[in-house]
């Protein structure tokens, strides 16, 4: 008795690229809600002054993810499963 060979296996058909795309938007979100809390907690700031700090932080939180947390620990060779 041989396997199916029209049976459907979400893993090979599921696109890799869209596992990116929202781990992207997850970062995106988290950090401009938590820039947006920051910069509301900065008192005296103009408008624009405002704005190029809510932008300066969005971009440090998706620096330090994708840098440092994901591109230098999430890397490491002690946390692959190969022996």
């Amino acid at each position: 008795m041989g396997a199916n060979p029209y049976i459907h296996i979400p893993k090979e058909s599921w696109p890799n690229w869209t596992w990116y795309a929202i781990e992207c938007i997850i970062v995106i979100a988290i950090s401009m809600l938590t820039s947006s809390k920051i910069t509301d907690s900065i008192e005296g700031l103009t408008p624009e002054v405002q704005n190029y700090m809510f932008m300066g932080i969005v971009g440090a939180f998706f620096l330090i993810w994708y840098i440092g947390i994901r591109g230098l620990i999430l890397k490491k060779k002690i946390l692959r499963n190969s022996y």
